[in-house]
Order: structure tokens, then sequence, then C-alpha cells
């Protein structure tokens, strides 16, 4: 891709030509059914906002046991295809393009929500409650994966691939980031393994390239991107090698649509190691000190200059549906409202965020363009 900071500028993604550089990060919000079928509110949603780039549709579980929370959509059904289907279609007649994230939580899920025992890498808990349909619960110690429980779970992703590409998307990502079982194996805090899938850094990056290389598999390469969070800590991991654990990673993963970084940091000696090591399109997911228009702008710009290909936003897409015509014209962006509204279900904070032309109250007018309010 040639080098460029103009992030309204047009762009390629493999096979596909995208109008520009901003990419809707995943963006899990819990309004599935409880089975993890996609809702009418969902396609709503989404066609909203068809404008962007390319979609990375929300977290989908492969399999019943990888569900983390309730009403997170799902992708190993018939059922679910389906819902997934008219999603698909309502952002392709918007003239859009979506990829959908593949995510097993692992040890991030609980027998009350799921009615399995979670897996993980070894049978460490999440070191934190998590919620559930009867609310907030201590998590459970999960069962550790045999290599059977391995194996499964590698088929389970490319199954979920091909499910994926049945419903109109045009590829997936592979969640191996925040925390989740793919995460689990790479963090060393989680993962005490002495088999091959444990240990050395070599060991503990073959999941994750194990799933990925059975999702190219099963419907190619250039359908596929992985999504990575270098040193995050969500979810209770803690990576004490991220230097040498991503390198290896990296080295792992062949010939795929994009490699997506999460809170992408141009400072930090890991990412321009991975920018120099990825030979292909790298998505930065920049992090952003306000949600203003000034604030989204400048992160794009510098995430490109950078060396990122393209640029992943997941709050200003989530309170702005025409969130490029808005930085297109320089207007004031929606701020984000009531973090809660997210996660409960409903329309508020999710289809209700008024377009350009919606009139919004003069208090959001004021919290547009003044300080980052909480």
């Amino acid at each position: 891709m040639t080098p460029t900071t103009d992030f309204l500028a047009p762009a390629r993604l493999g096979r596909l030509t995208l109008p520009h550089h901003l990419v809707m990060a995943p963006l899990t919000r819990n309004r599935a059914a409880p089975d993890g079928t996609p809702t009418d509110l969902m396609v709503t949603h989404y066609a909203q906002r068809a404008s962007a780039g390319l979609i990375i549709g929300e977290a989908s579980t492969p399999n019943a046991v990888g569900q983390t929370y309730p009403n997170i959509t799902a992708i190993h059904t018939d059922r679910h295809v389906e819902g997934w289907r008219r999603v698909t279609e309502a952002v392709r007649a918007g003239g859009g393009r979506m990829f959908l994230q593949l995510q097993h939580g692992g040890r991030v899920s609980h027998p009350a929500t799921t009615g399995l025992h979670p897996v993980a890498p070894s049978p460490v808990p999440l070191p934190e409650p998590i919620f559930t349909p009867a609310g907030h619960q201590p998590a459970v110690v999960p069962r550790e994966m045999t290599p059977d429980d391995i194996r499964a779970t590698v088929t389970d992703f490319a199954t979920a691939a091909r499910r994926a590409v049945a419903a109109g998307f045009e590829g997936v990502e592979v969640h191996s980031a925040n925390g989740h079982l793919l995460h689990q194996f790479l963090a060393g805090n989680s993962n005490r393994r002495t088999d091959v899938y444990g240990g050395s850094v070599e060991h503990r990056v073959r999941f994750t390239a194990e799933v990925t290389e059975a999702v190219a598999d099963a419907i190619g390469a250039d359908r596929v991107g992985v999504r990575i969070s270098p040193a995050s800590t969500v979810n209770g991991v803690r990576e004490d090698d991220t230097d040498l654990l991503y390198p290896a990673l990296v080295a792992r993963l062949k010939g795929l649509a994009y490699l997506h970084v999460v809170h992408a940091d141009p400072a930090a000696g890991w990412y321009r190691r991975i920018r120099a090591d990825w030979p292909g399109t790298l998505i930065g997911n920049p992090v952003l000190p306000g949600l203003t228009t000034r604030d989204v702008t400048r992160a794009a710009h510098g995430m490109l200059a950078a060396g990122a290909d393209l640029v992943a936003l997941g709050r200003p897409f989530l309170a702005n549906p025409d969130l490029v015509e808005r930085l297109r014209r320089a207007a004031p962006l929606n701020p984000v409202r009531d973090r809660y509204l997210m996660y409960v279900g409903g329309a508020d904070g999710y289809t209700d965020y008024p377009a350009l032309g919606g009139q919004p109250s003069s208090s959001e007018r004021v919290a547009l363009d003044g300080p980052r309010v909480v």
C-alpha cells in the first residue's frame, strides 16, 4: 500500500478497494438474541455505519463454550449465519463491506452464561468477577485444554470462518488479543503448560498460529486478519516478554489480509518492530486522548505517519454513524453517552446517535468542542 497520511484517500485491502483508510473496529455491544443470533437492531446499527471503509463485525464465538457474556453474537449454527447475512446485506446495500471477528473467550466465561465449564490453556481463573445473566459472579477455575480440545477448537475456528463467508462477510479477523483464549495462550501468567503449547515464546504462539493457518486454509489467506494487543493487561493477562513474543508470532503469520494492532503506540519499541517485520497491511488502532474532531483527526494522521496502512476507530464510530462525513467536513462529533448504555441492550446509546442533520442539544454542542467530559 502506498504510504499516505491522508486518511480520506482511497485505499486497498487485498482484493477490496476501500473508499478511504478508516476502519470501524469490532464493538461488542450485547445486542444479540440469547442464542447469539444478530437482531433487527443490529441490522440497523451496522447499516447506519456502512460508510466506514471496512467494518469489522463484533466478536462472534466459534462454539458454545467460547461465549463470554450474555447476548454476545455467535457463528456456529445455521441460525447465526442467517442472522448475520441480514446484517451484511444491509451494509452492502449501503455501499459497505465487512469482516467478522472470531473470538473464543476461554476463561472469560461462566457456566451461568453457557451451561458449560470454561476451558483455557491452564487452570488459572480470571482474577476478577464476570458478568452473567444473574449479575456479577466469581470466576470459576477453567479446565485445562487437552490436545484433543485444542485440535477441536482449531477446527471450530475454521468452520466458523466458512460460515462467516457463507453469511456474506468478505473475510474474518482471528481475535488473539484482549485477554481472550488465544491471548491467554500467549501470556505467561495464564499459560503454565509444559507441552508444545507452553513455555517458550515459540511454543506459546503456536495455538494462534495453528488457528490462523486453519482459517486461512478454509477460506483463503487473503480473507484473514489477526488482531493482537501487545502489552495489554485486559482480563488479567500479563506479558513479561512482549518484545520477544510478537516477533515470534509475526514470523508464523504468512500472507494474510492484515494484522490489526490494538492501542498501537508508535513510540513503543514493540510497535516499531512489528511494523518492520510485518510485510503486509497493518491496521493501527490508536489511543485517543479525547473524542473531538481534532483528537480523532490528529490520531489518524499520526497512525498513518507511523507506518500503519489503515486506521481502526471504535468509540468515534459508535457515537457517530456518519463519522467519515463529519471528519471530511471538520464538523463536531457526538460525544459517547453513558458508557453503560453500550452494554445494556436496546436502541439507547446504540442506534439513536444523530447524524449531522440530527440537531444535538446545546449542552452536547458545548461538550463537543470543550474539555473532555466524563
